[in-house]
């Protein structure tokens, strides 16, 4: 059923290190929820595998001396959505990791599986976008760091170097301070399904709560990898908190966006519900900041 070649344990992320390099072909197994469905439908057939599920030091949530929310790779999404420091400053990433899957599913899937995918439809991208996340990669060179951004190359594939495993999600300081945000998945189903298109909005407001100072918005499945909408933002990002603004600013989503067709929805109908979606999120992330309209 599981057609493996070989099954490497690290012992310690050191340990993970030298094997990546040992064994370059090798592919990095967490919770399994993603590469085990892939080898049983025969895409990776006779692979060889480097266990890091027993890693406890890339579990966890904690906040940096800088005040960056650092989200170990291996944090299962369950962990994420419960966790108080991710209830307290970043909320809508554990709703947002919410919607994956089921409960046994969100129990092993972790966050470093889930962006090191690659993929456009992975429910956390869209909200580590907004937040403008980092990935933290170690290697055999050490500790490199780079922007959520340009972590994503092309579908399927992200910015991961010979020897490299990811150890980690941060969030600035910057990012999250004073913010609330609102992720919205449209899909056929309210579970099990994977995203027709997802968004992830966060506002920050003036102290009078009158005027927005910082508008963030990202989508998934609205093109190859996880992306921005900067026309959008630029729509907002000072301007007066009014429907005149948000009407302005959902419309300007298809400036940014490159959603396809596929057998889950057309191009034209994707453009229209990131529309709708951007209206609602940024409706509500207003109401979450003390905000009105």
């Amino acid at each position: 059923m599981y057609d493996i070649k070989e099954l490497y344990e690290a012992e310690s992320l050191e340990h993970a290190i030298r094997l990546r390099v040992e064994h370059p072909e090798a592919h990095i197994i967490a919770g399994g929820s993603d590469v085990l469905i892939q080898i049983r439908e025969g895409k990776r057939a006779g692979v060889e595998l480097i266990s890091i599920y027993t890693l406890d030091e890339l579990r966890g949530v904690s906040l940096d001396e800088n005040g960056a929310i650092r989200i170990g790779s291996l944090t299962s999404f369950s962990h994420i959505t419960r966790d108080p420091i991710i209830q307290k400053y970043i909320s809508v990433l554990g709703e947002a990791v919410d919607t994956v899957g089921g409960p046994q599913i969100r129990n092993i899937a972790t966050i470093g599986g889930n962006t090191c995918n690659g993929v456009t439809s992975a429910d956390s991208a869209s909200t580590l976008h907004a937040y403008e996340a980092i990935a933290e990669l170690t290697g055999p060179d050490g500790i490199r760091r780079i922007p959520i951004r340009d972590f994503y190359i092309k579908a399927g594939v992200v910015d991961i170097r010979p020897g490299e495993i990811q150890t980690a999600i941060i969030i600035p300081k910057e990012s999250y301070e004073n913010t609330q945000g609102c992720f919205i998945k449209y899909a056929m189903r309210n579970a099990m399904d994977i995203a027709t298109l997802n968004c992830s909005v966060n506002v920050r407001l003036s102290p009078d709560k009158r005027t927005f100072e910082r508008v963030r918005i990202a989508y998934g499945v609205a093109g190859p990898v996880p992306m921005r909408a900067p026309s959008a933002e630029a729509e907002a990002n000072g301007k007066p908190v009014a429907m005149d603004t948000v009407e302005a600013f959902s419309s300007a989503v298809i400036k940014d966006i490159r959603p396809r067709d596929s057998w889950r929805a057309a191009k034209a109908f994707r453009q229209h519900i990131a529309v709708e979606l951007a209206r609602r999120a940024l409706i509500e992330s207003v109401k979450r900041c003390g905000g009105e309209l």
